[in-house]
């Protein structure tokens, strides 16, 4: 799009608000859903233009939503209307992104971390690895399904787990993975992989917090479940 290009110039695939509309808000590119937000330019420049210088004058959506009323409108074609809307819009989002934070549920016990994950994995016939992620709060911010397949340390690797960790920001990280067989007893294996991820987290400073095994409950057995920091096996 050139600078004298006006939206309602260009053909409807190609206008912010129709694209939306066709293809869903993912479809577009930041500067275009701010351009939604803004509905219109000023002479010679589209409200693409002015999203896009925008998105230029603050480097990141991040500090532009940071943004005062005044350093807004600093920019061509923001004025105190426009600038109010895009305050809003991103108040809004921070304001989402707490609900959903205050939302997610504590995993600070292995028996949450087996009501977590139980009803997932019991129809597995084969068994699953899982690293769940957690804030300081031990509030879950992410759940990764890392691999399928008999537990080693061949398919577990350190990286595959605290890459994860490092993209989500977590603090701490919880293993968990199930024994079709039904008895969550650890194999050797699973104690050697959660002791080379233990070890892995302390270089990273990512505490590896558990390694819950899900099972199932028999008239013998009554937790369907086995922690290996209960049972002494995770140690600082």
């Amino acid at each position: 799009m050139t600078l004298s290009t006006r939206i309602k110039d260009l053909p409807n695939r190609e206008r912010p608000r129709e694209r939306l509309a066709e293809l869903g808000p993912d479809a577009l590119s930041d500067v275009e859903l701010i351009a939604i937000l803004l509905r219109t330019g000023l002479q010679g420049k589209s409200a693409v233009d002015v999203g896009a210088e925008l998105v230029r004058q603050f480097g990141t959506l991040s500090a532009l939503s940071q943004a005062t009323l005044e350093e807004l409108q600093t920019i061509k074609g923001i004025g105190r209307d426009k600038a109010i809307a895009l305050q809003s819009a991103f108040t809004l989002a921070r304001r989402m992104a707490a609900e959903i934070r205050e939302a997610a549920p504590v995993l600070d016990t292995p028996e949450s971390v087996a009501n977590f994950l139980r009803e997932e994995c019991r129809p597995y016939k084969v068994e699953h690895f899982y690293a769940i992620f957690v804030n300081t709060r031990r509030r879950l911010i992410r759940k990764v399904h890392l691999t399928n397949g008999t537990l080693d340390a061949a398919i577990v690797h350190p990286r595959d787990v605290f890459r994860h960790a490092v993209a989500a920001n977590a603090s701490a990280v919880i293993l968990v993975h199930n024994h079709p067989s039904g008895d969550p007893t650890p194999s050797k294996a699973d104690i050697t992989v959660t002791r080379d991820l233990v070890r892995a987290g302390q270089l990273l400073k990512i505490e590896v917090l558990d390694h819950v095994i899900l099972g199932q409950r028999t008239t013998d057995r009554e937790r369907d479940y086995f922690s290996l920091k209960e049972h002494g096996y995770i140690y600082k």
